[in-house]
C-alpha cells in the first residue's frame, strides 16, 4: 500500500518537510544597530526570537490515531523561545526547526 505524501508549495521550495507537530521558521535578521545608533558586532548580537513559518507538519498524532490540527500555518509571524528548536542551514539560508509547543505567540 503506497502512502500519499502531502507537500505544501513552501515546504518543497525550501527542501524541508517537517513531521508531526514540527514547524520550520525563518528567523528575522538580528538587530545590527542599537536605538542609540551603536553598530553591534556579530558576537554581541542577540539571537532573534521572532520569525515566519515557512513550513508546517500535519499536526501531532493523538492517542485516538487522528491528527490534531496545528494552530499555526505557513506565513504566520511568531515569537519563540531564545534557545528553542534546532538551527539548520539549507541552500545557504538559516532556519529553525521546532515543535509547535515551543512557539510562544503569533504576531498579528
Amino acid at each position: 500500500m503506497a502512502k500519499k505524501k502531502s507537500k505544501s508549495k513552501k515546504a518543497s521550495k525550501i527542501g524541508i518537510e517537517p513531521l508531526d507537530d514540527r514547524v520550520v521558521v525563518e528567523p528575522e535578521e538580528a538587530e545590527e544597530v542599537t536605538a542609540g545608533g551603536i553598530v553591534l558586532p556579530d558576537a554581541a548580537k542577540e539571537k532573534p526570537q521572532r520569525g515566519a513559518i515557512v513550513a508546517a507538519g500535519p499536526g501531532k498524532l493523538l492517542d485516538s490515531g487522528e491528527r490534531g490540527a496545528p494552530d499555526v500555518q505557513v506565513g504566520d509571524s511568531v515569537l519563540y523561545g531564545r534557545y528553542a528548536g534546532t538551527e539548520v542551514k539549507v541552500a545557504g539560508k538559516e532556519y529553525v526547526i521546532m515543535r509547535e509547543s515551543d512557539i510562544l505567540a503569533k504576531i498579528e
